[in-house]
């Protein structure tokens, strides 16, 4: 294990506690401390995205990082009881148009691949155009999901040797996992918190930050929402040579809030998505032996993306928008009623029953806003000490530096563990898994 070099996280959703994850096999977990503003954890795209993974649906820039982070989804999932603990589940990946019309519309896992995944559409296998009766690949296709007469069925998972290359998982109870087996280790979390200023030692270089409660209560120390929090002070003067900025759509925000000299301006936006989640009638425990099911469809207003999860939830999404503004703090904006209305009218069009539309109940509504890039795929990297101002520098190597990992797009609950990983060997100097240097 390598000599603890202290290290400050800012943000304790997917990114950071993934980091935080694989940074603690390889030094001292002590020397680790995460710190998130947000009063509740979790509380945006960490908790409120829908969980889709993908192993080769990307492009050439995050072609390797992709296949690492699905592999150790797999993995993590296999030796930690995945299923049972965060939902993964293997999923068959459909693109369904209700009609003729639609079937040359944008659907929801267009807008996926849209600067952020391969050009060329993941493989397809058309059913064809239902016509009242079965067709043969009937079996693979949900009973939730309404059939008419002329609709249009695609699958557009892929397989390599037999495993299939397409997955999901509950991204809220898998930020439970990864940040509980963190504290579990001994890494410290600071929550509602924030980094306010930095110290320098006597050559200059980044040596402490100083992390002051949010909100004017004393800050906590603090394991997932179902453990108890330990009283901190409300400021807390601790080392830090490394640093690492992972606050998703709040990163340039927090980069610029702790290096206001710098004058870099991190180039990550937000993208705003409503989402709600359903129980329905015709999904449920005695059918999730048969596997999971991923939709991506075309409506009037715009492309809804639906998971159906392990535990009886469906999810609903793919209204989204780049015009809702983010807010100071994750969850501090409602969902809009009107969107939710019309993602409820449009689910109960796709998913309701023939004779009832409105028996799909509501268990959760969500707004969450995602971390984009103008170049569509995301920030992996050191950040160079010119960049910070202040006549600042970090230690060279291992022993210091500032980092990035933000700008994920919706591909940030798939590239989460590797972009973990990666981060991690990059910032202890150790060899990377993947190649991310054309980020």
């Amino acid at each position: 294990m390598a000599a603890p070099t202290p290290t400050v996280i800012l943000g304790a959703g997917i990114i950071g506690c993934s980091i935080a994850y694989y940074l603690s096999e390889h030094q001292d977990p002590s020397s680790i401390h995460i710190v998130e503003p947000a009063n509740e954890l979790f509380s945006s795209a960490s908790g409120y995205a829908g969980g889709f993974l993908a192993r080769d649906w990307h492009g050439p820039a995050t072609a390797q990082l992709a296949a690492l982070s699905f592999e150790e989804h797999r993995r993590l999932a296999e030796e930690h009881c995945g299923r049972d603990r965060w939902g993964y589940s293997a999923t068959v990946a459909i693109g369904y148009a209700a009609s003729a019309e639609g079937a040359g519309k944008k659907r929801g896992d267009d807008w996926l691949r849209d600067g952020t995944s391969r050009a060329d559409a993941a493989p397809t296998e058309s059913t064809g155009a239902a016509q009242g009766g079965k067709t043969d690949d009937d079996a693979m296709i949900p009973g939730w999901l309404r059939r008419r007469e002329g609709d249009q069925v695609d699958f557009i998972s892929a397989s390599d040797d037999g495993r299939p290359t397409t997955a999901q998982v509950d991204p809220a109870l898998l930020c439970a996992f990864l940040l509980q087996e963190c504290v579990d280790r001994g890494v410290t979390v600071h929550q509602p918190a924030r980094v306010v200023e930095f110290g320098k030692d006597a050559e200059g270089n980044l040596a402490t930050v100083s992390i002051v409660a949010e909100g004017g209560g004393a800050a906590t120390t603090r394991k997932p929402p179902s453990m108890l929090a330990i009283p901190h002070t409300p400021i807390l003067v601790t080392p830090c040579t490394r640093l690492i900025v992972a606050a998703g759509a709040w990163s340039g925000r927090a980069f610029g809030d702790l290096f206001p000299d710098s004058g870099t301006e991190i180039p990550v936006g937000s993208l705003a998505g409503h989402s709600v989640v359903f129980k329905s009638p015709r999904w449920h425990r005695e059918l999730e032996e048969k596997g999971c099911h991923t939709v991506f469809t075309t409506a009037d207003e715009f492309a809804p993306e639906i998971f159906a999860r392990l535990g009886g939830g469906i999810y609903f999404a793919g209204l989204n928008s780049d015009a809702i503004p983010l807010p100071d703090l994750p969850g501090t904006v409602w969902p809009d009623p009107e969107a939710i209305q019309l993602l409820m009218r449009t689910a109960g069009e796709l998913m309701g029953s023939e004779e009832d539309m409105d028996d799909l109940e509501v268990v959760q509504e969500g707004l969450c806003f995602r971390p984009v890039t103008p170049r569509g795929v995301p920030i992996v990297s050191r950040v160079s000490d010119d960049l910070l101002g202040a006549g600042l520098t970090t230690k060279s190597g291992a022993d210091g530096g500032v980092y990035l990992a933000t700008g994920h797009g919706p591909w940030g609950i798939s590239l989460s563990l590797g972009t973990g990983k990666v981060l991690a060997e990059m910032a202890q100097g150790r060899a990377v898994s993947a190649d991310v240097s054309a980020l």
